[in-house]
């Protein structure tokens, strides 16, 4: 196995995660908080530690495969999390609470133990901001170059035409990084422009602009997106957390190539937008029926704020503008359900995902009519092409994964001692990357500060495995991996 190209890439990442320290450091130092050293010296070491391993790694690799992209792949999203920890215990987290705050940020996943986030200094809540919007771009990066050429959970299906694992790894990266990096800064840019046209002070319009960009759902208030009900930038948010869930290699051809046509025909979206329209729609029924008196006083106001948090649930953001998990049971069952939906493939958002939906359900028709008929031979199709058996497999094999860790993950925290809806939810929100679970534990109102470690080391792991697709991580776990 080559390790230059693994060092290199985790040399280059260390910096990049040092220098993005340094408006943190600024910023505390501007407003006089004493916890500016923190950043100050946290963001000295990682440059010099980055630089060192650059210089450690040598010239460029001629070649790279698939066991080295598996390796790193796994690397990035264990080693960068111990390191953006830093700063969160230089201002006295524990080493526990430090690390979960880096995964969920880094997965973009939105759990937070923090308590009071208006006693944090501006340089932490936006070391938090700045977390996701790194996480999230290095997970579209991953969904678009990486997956598809590692085979991983049927990504196959979205592998360009240049892929190559031989030689020209590396070379696509960085082609794919231009592209969906600049699409991502505009984006990014954009929201935050519209979030201070809605009101929002210049802080907290930068710092939601990269939660909501980066489907991470971070925010400067306790009350998350609720502080903000005064104001048009739900309805923002709304647009922008939707646009985070569309895929962003179909994005890129769209407002880079002029290529918007692949954007509207392609069944990932139809089926997200979809899929938005009729659950808010059935959540929306139920609270009528829960709660007549209130949507009839302000029935646009209820199906608005309903729509709000199914977006931010769908995508894995997180935010919240009302504690729903008070909408009655039968409302927290379909949220239950759509923290597992997740968003198109390519996307920032988390969960399956809508193509392994489509043809997990297409997969299920097609086995019934066979029963049915057992010398008829139907094809699956997805996107108008024929699915092989080997694509089929990977999004079967992912599917179970998923659930199996989902499982595990319930059974283990509930051995911790939560109760059985912080257990199941907790399990789903870490390993789909949602952020907030329900109920009156770690629902939308509240944060995982009173689990158990233990607890917050297993949602520490499910949102790695999550965000990792599964595949990738039990790969290295095979002996073959390692021998070759």
């Amino acid at each position: 196995m080559q390790l230059q190209i693994v060092i290199l890439a985790l040399g280059i990442m260390t910096a990049l995660l040092g220098v993005a320290m340094i408006p943190c450091w600024l910023l505390d130092m501007a407003d006089q908080a004493p916890e500016w050293p923190v950043f100050a010296g946290s963001a000295t070491v990682l440059v010099l530690f980055g630089i060192g391993l650059t210089i450690l790694a040598g010239g460029r690799p001629e070649r790279t495969g698939s066991r080295e992209a598996f390796l790193l792949t796994v690397l990035v999203w264990v080693v960068l999390p111990g390191l953006a920890a830093i700063p969160f215990m230089g201002v006295g987290m524990s080493f526990t609470d430090a690390m979960f705050e880096s995964i969920s940020g880094l997965t973009t996943t939105g759990a937070t133990v923090i308590d009071r986030l208006v006693d944090q200094p501006r340089g932490i809540l936006l070391w938090r901001a700045i977390l996701q919007w790194f996480g999230g771009i290095g997970i579209i990066v991953t969904a678009i170059a990486i997956l598809p050429v590692l085979r991983v959970g049927g990504m196959q299906l979205f592998q360009l035409e240049s892929s190559d694992v031989s030689g020209k790894f590396m070379p696509r990266i960085g082609e794919i990084t231009a592209q969906t990096g600049l699409i991502y800064l505009f984006l990014s840019i954009a929201c935050a422009i519209t979030y201070a046209a809605c009101g929002l002070s210049a802080f907290d319009a930068i710092a939601h602009s990269m939660t909501t960009v980066a489907a991470g759902g971070y925010s400067t208030y306790d009350a998350s997106f609720g502080a903000f009900l005064d104001t048009p930038a739900p309805l923002a948010a709304i647009f922008f957390m939707i646009i985070a869930g569309l895929p962003f290699s179909l994005l890129a051809l769209a407002m880079l190539h002029g290529r918007a046509r692949p954007l509207l025909t392609d069944p990932q979206p139809r089926l997200f937008i979809g899929l938005i329209v009729a659950i808010t729609t059935l959540i929306f029924v139920l609270r009528i029926i829960e709660d007549h008196d209130y949507v009839i006083i302000s029935p646009v106001a209820g199906y608005i704020e309903t729509l709000f948090n199914v977006v931010s649930v769908i995508t894995g953001t997180g935010y919240a503008t009302a504690t729903y998990d008070g909408w009655g049971e039968a409302a927290v069952l379909v949220f239950l359900v759509t923290i597992f939906l997740g968003g198109c493939a390519g996307s920032a958002a988390c969960g399956i995902k809508m193509f392994r939906l489509e043809i997990s359900f297409r997969a299920v028709w097609a086995h019934t009519q066979q029963m049915i008929s057992p010398n008829r031979v139907v094809p699956i199709r997805y996107g108008g092409r024929v699915v092989d058996n080997d694509t089929l497999q990977s999004v079967m094999v992912f599917v179970f994964l998923y659930l199996a860790t989902f499982v595990i993950s319930a059974i283990l925290l509930s051995l911790t001692g939560v109760d059985p809806l912080t257990a199941i939810s907790g399990a789903a929100t870490s390993v789909s990357n949602v952020g907030p679970g329900l109920g009156s534990t770690i629902g939308p109102a509240e944060t995982f500060a009173t689990l158990p470690d233990r607890a917050k080391w297993i949602c520490a792991t499910a949102m790695i495995l999550g965000r990792l697709e599964f595949t990738a991580v039990f790969v290295l776990m095979t002996r073959r991996f390692w021998k070759g």
